[in-house]
């Protein structure tokens, strides 16, 4: 859709700064990632998709053969006949490394970063009042970015945003000698990830349509894992237990980000699915630039909360 397209296009024009302030550059590679298929007539599918994505957007793609790819991940299996090399992505070898450096380079900058867990929020006046377990803040506005949390956390203010989660899980995986894993990977015909990491090799599944405080199922990964063994030469897992996690999802899979209807100097910032970390930096440019009433970089009307 082209407004989410206008927002995923902010990315990277936002990250970077951040990237270069924080010294992270070394967390991150530019060099796009591939798109695995295993049947001709899907890959061809695809790449008039692709092609219109390009038209529409300018999203730069290659289509490669058995031959090109196996020049650049020579360890995938021939099962795997081609795929489509998106060139304009950019990936992480550490998300938690290049947050943790984001918060370093903001703290140096005379940010403060507390974390503690919020007793109650209210209006006093025509500012707000934010209880902690450490201390009682005053301030003028309030940004919530609570990811899954954020629906059922602003009943109590009165609103009622239908919120789902996508839950996934992923684990690392040593490779098998000789083999390296040099892009990162999606088998789009089953529907799961490998990349390469710093804490080894993540396979990623797909989406669980469950409810955010229901038990892991790792049925998903084990699956996903069997299919990936027959793709990648994966070695033993790295983790002691899988990792679970909830995408914060609206109905019409856009985020709100913006002024909450009924409270003046109140912010909200969930619901970016699968792209909250992509995403964060253009949203917190966007919000800085809608409450200092700058214009902002691209038409907003389309994330507004009372679209509900």
């Amino acid at each position: 859709m082209p407004e989410y397209a206008s927002l995923i296009q902010l990315s990277l024009k936002t990250h970077g700064p951040m990237i270069d302030a924080a010294g992270a550059d070394h967390l991150v590679r530019r060099q796009g990632w591939l798109e695995l298929y295993r049947t001709p007539e899907k890959l061809a599918a695809r790449v008039k998709e692709a092609e219109e994505a390009r038209r529409l957007y300018g999203v730069e793609f290659a289509q490669l053969d058995r031959a090109a790819l196996e020049e650049k991940e020579p360890s995938l299996s021939d099962t795997i006949i081609g795929a489509i090399h998106w060139l304009d992505p950019w990936t992480v070898a550490d998300p938690g490394g290049l947050v943790a450096a984001y918060a370093q380079a903001f703290s140096k900058d005379g940010g403060r970063i507390l974390q503690s867990d919020i007793k109650s929020v209210q209006q006093v006046g025509d500012r707000w009042q934010v209880n902690t377990a450490a201390e009682v803040l005053e301030v003028d506005n309030v940004v919530v970015a609570l990811g899954p949390w954020a629906g059922s956390w602003l009943k109590e203010l009165g609103y009622h945003f239908p919120t789902f989660v996508k839950r996934g899980y992923h684990m690392h995986y040593a490779p098998q000698a000789p083999a390296k894993l040099n892009f990162w990977v999606m088998d789009a015909e089953v529907g799961y990830l490998l990349a390469p990491m710093n804490a080894g090799i993540r396979l990623t599944t797909g989406a669980e349509l469950d409810r955010l405080d229901a038990p892991a199922d790792v049925n998903q990964l084990g699956a996903a894992e069997k299919v990936a063994r027959g793709v990648f030469p994966l070695g033993e897992r790295r983790d002691e237990a899988p990792w679970k996690g909830a995408r914060p999802c609206l109905p019409d899979m856009k985020p709100v980000i913006g002024p909450a209807p009924r409270h003046p100097g109140l912010w909200l910032a969930f619901g970016h699915g699968h792209q909250g970390f992509t995403l964060g930096p253009a949203t917190g440019h966007l919000l800085a630039d809608m409450m200092e009433g700058q214009p902002t970089a691209i038409n907003m009307a389309p994330f507004r909360a009372d679209r509900f």
